[in-house]
């Protein structure tokens, strides 16, 4: 790959990497997971760039590499049994004080979305990026009429989880 290419490719990587940063942060539980997996994604992007032809956005491609990379490794990892990481069951005490509300809340809407399917986990994410319903279409390969009724049962079935 010419120096030109790769510039472009590094640029738009960085312009972009919260996108990554993102799809890690729903498909991972730790730190190690999650710079395992915008590793991985950032290997995906960089293979595939090439190919790359501008039919969309480099946002739009982006978000479908690494959700499809995301989908594939969480598939991968479900074959394997469960290990805790050790740091994950040390009890640690904060001294801090602070209002763990919203934190709260994040971390049980995070604990619902992880229950749902691959496609429905990646319809939830660009949905909260307040992608439009065409975006959502175009990324993950249906149509905007599936996609909103996909997204209205999600919904429902995270308002089930979060409040049985």
């Amino acid at each position: 790959m010419n120096k030109e290419l790769e510039h472009q490719f590094v640029t738009e990587l960085e312009n972009n990497q919260n996108i990554v940063h993102k799809v890690c942060s729903l498909y991972t539980d730790d730190r190690d997971s999650h710079n395992d997996l915008f590793q991985e994604i950032t290997i995906q992007l960089w293979k595939a760039y090439p190919k790359f032809r501008g039919d969309s956005k480099f946002s739009t491609w982006m978000y479908r590499v690494a959700l499809n990379t995301a989908i594939t490794l969480y598939r991968k990892s479900k074959r394997r049994p469960q290990t805790r990481d050790y740091d994950s069951v040390i009890y640690k005490i904060s001294t801090e004080q602070y209002d763990p509300t919203e934190e709260q809340h994040l971390k049980l809407m995070y604990s619902a979305i992880r229950q749902l399917g691959d496609i429905d986990k990646a319809l939830v994410f660009l949905y909260l990026e307040e992608k439009n319903y065409s975006e959502i279409a175009e990324t993950l390969g249906i149509t905007e009429v599936n996609a909103r009724v996909k997204m209205n049962r999600i919904k429902t079935k995270l308002r089930t989880i979060i409040n049985p």
